[in-house]
């Protein structure tokens, strides 16, 4: 059932304005992708205090994906008939919790459980959280433009995403409980504004009866399922490119390139983040066909040079490649999801959607699991070299199947 959009309702407690809870909806979604990616540059700290190989990195990594993914399965649309600012609140808290244990439980189970409630979070609130502030915005300001609205979630998305290593780094490298201190900070923050999202208007009205729960549906676009296949491919080849990024930089770094620096284990997957977040800005009004292309051919170079860079111990090819196969990752991630979009019937694009983002998210555990465990027995650089093949091959084979 869908949900009926409407002003909120009055309530008892003060509300502030549409436009002041856009903005604070905009923060605190960043804030709570920040967190999420907080921790890449702090797994070395973990590895080196307790001594697990790379792969039980990897493992807590994946954790967070499998959160995310179980979470858009099963809350990713309940917000429809909860309403919007419950959820995001809910949300919020989750991240709250999964700092709390972060900081009580820093042990590999631990870390693992603590991950895993995080993407739950972030799974709960990517779509909530996008949706209401589509809604705050429209009603803040009837003749906004609906495209910048967009353009606007896109940056918060990203920028939240790209912050997080970049905080944990700075964490990492002059905090003196680098372990301790982010997220101290962070369940501060995620605690004040859970509050603060409490205060912002209800943009959709809960249902007097509920229905009866489900979960989130997942549909196929019958007509075009070669295309949606083949975007599906995409996406996930892209997601394991930052997930290679945001789960192994650190370790990548130290062990092939030689680079102890904490700070830098977190600009790292910043640069490659960040460089997703400015080229879906410079290339927003693009079409989507040139976006795909651009994406396919920027990841292909970026995998090679990353390769390569381990072979000859380079950082500055390693930062070149982070910057190439983020905007290829930035690029083939939003023309898919535009491609996809376009396929599916507009009365079931929010399943054929949810369809496409659970297979992105897969890209976060597969590749990066069994890239882990190719690192107990191989050299980094072979495995990075295989992992390029093997990525290019995806590659290849999504572009045949939605450029043909």
């Amino acid at each position: 059932m869908s949900a009926t959009v409407t002003p909120a309702r009055p309530a008892a407690r003060p509300r502030v304005s549409h436009g002041l809870g856009f903005r604070i909806i905009a923060v605190a979604f960043a804030t709570a992708l920040a967190f999420s990616t907080v921790p890449t540059p702090l797994y070395a700290l973990y590895q080196q205090r307790d001594g697990f190989p790379t792969f039980v990195v990897t493992v807590v990594f994946a954790a967070y994906a499998v959160g995310v993914m179980l979470s858009l399965y099963l809350a990713g649309h309940v917000s429809d008939w909860l309403g919007r600012r419950r959820v995001i609140v809910a949300g919020l808290l989750a991240e709250a919790v999964a700092a709390a244990l972060f900081l009580l439980w820093p042990d590999v189970p631990g870390l693992i459980v603590a991950r895993l409630i995080s993407g739950a979070g972030i799974g709960a609130l990517t779509a909530t959280a996008t949706a209401h502030l589509s809604e705050l915005r429209a009603q803040a300001n009837p003749d906004a433009d609906a495209g910048r609205s967009g353009l606007i979630t896109t940056v918060v998305n990203a920028g939240g995403l790209a912050l997080g290593p970049l905080v944990g780094g700075f964490f990492a490298r002059f905090a003196g409980q680098p372990l301790h201190t982010p997220f101290t900070v962070f369940l501060i923050v995620l605690l004040v504004e859970a509050i603060a999202v409490s205060l912002v208007p209800e943009t959709v009205e809960r249902l007097e009866e509920r229905p009866a729960y489900r979960p989130q549906r997942l549909s196929l676009p019958p007509a075009a399922r070669s295309e949606f296949t083949g975007a599906a491919i995409g996406v996930f080849g892209a997601f394991a490119i930052s997930g290679l990024f945001m789960a192994l930089a650190p370790s990548l770094l130290v062990q092939e390139l030689h680079q102890t620096s904490r700070l830098l284990a977190g600009i790292a997957p910043f640069v490659m983040l960040g460089s997703a977040a400015v080229v879906q800005i410079v290339f927003a009004r693009a079409g989507t066909r040139p976006q795909l292309q651009a994406g396919y051919v920027l990841m292909g170079v970026g995998l090679v040079l990353l390769a390569v860079s381990a072979f000859a111990a380079s950082l500055p090819l390693f930062f070149v490649a982070a910057v190439l196969g983020g905007a290829g990752f930035g690029l083939g991630f939003r023309a898919g999801v535009g491609t996809v979009a376009a396929l599916a019937d507009p009365l079931r694009r929010g399943e054929v959607l949810a369809a496409l983002f659970l297979a992105a998210y897969a890209g976060l555990v597969l590749p990066v699991l069994t890239t882990g465990l190719a690192l107990l027995w191989l050299p980094g650089s072979v495995v990075l070299a295989g992992f390029a093949v093997l990525e290019l091959g995806l590659i290849g084979w999504s572009a045949r199947r939605t450029l043909s």
